[in-house]
């Protein structure tokens, strides 16, 4: 039962300091909130614009570029806060061993999901780097954006395993 207090206490220091007080997590927080807020102002814009027939020509192109750096940063600012949404309903039952081995398993697993994650983005990234991928209308390039895709899920992986080689040290 330690764990789930561990758990309430990281939830109410989150909703007392949402940015955090690692610059990191800061810089993550404002570059996700700030690309979130222009999700909505560019879909705001979009809206209006066609009410008053001015469309807002690669709105999509705009949102889906911003929606992927809110989404990776996002990630990030999650994996370093251990704020990943859980469900404790049958683990909370569960004895303190039993929950410190399930969340081993669980970093582990979750470790393995972002390496093939991060090898595909990169095989992705390598294979279509020189062939100059842009979006339809805006031409806005694919490099940019895989390279953000790769570098988040290796941090991610990175975390994930900096967290269980802490785990062992406390054995």
């Amino acid at each position: 039962m330690a764990d789930v207090n561990l758990h309430e206490q990281s939830d109410t220091q989150a909703m007392q300091n949402p940015a955090g007080q690692n610059p990191l997590e800061r810089l993550l927080f404002y570059v996700g909130s700030a690309a979130l807020l222009a999700v909505i102002a560019v879909e705001a814009l979009s809206v209006l614009g066609r009410h008053v027939s001015l469309p807002l020509i690669g709105a999509i192109e705009i949102i889906q570029a911003l929606i992927l750096i809110a989404a990776c940063a996002s990630t990030v600012f999650a994996t370093l806060r251990a704020a990943h949404a859980t469900v404790r309903l049958l683990t909370n039952r569960m004895s303190t061993t039993v929950q410190r081995r399930l969340s081993q398993v669980n970093a582990v697993l979750a470790a393995l999901f972002f390496a093939g994650l991060a090898i595909g983005s990169f095989w992705l990234a390598r294979d279509f780097w020189n062939a100059y991928e842009e979006s339809e209308l805006l031409h806005i390039s694919y490099r940019p954006l895989r390279a953000i895709a790769t570098l988040s899920a290796l941090s991610t992986m990175m975390i994930f395993l900096y967290g269980i080689l802490q785990r062992e040290k406390q054995r």
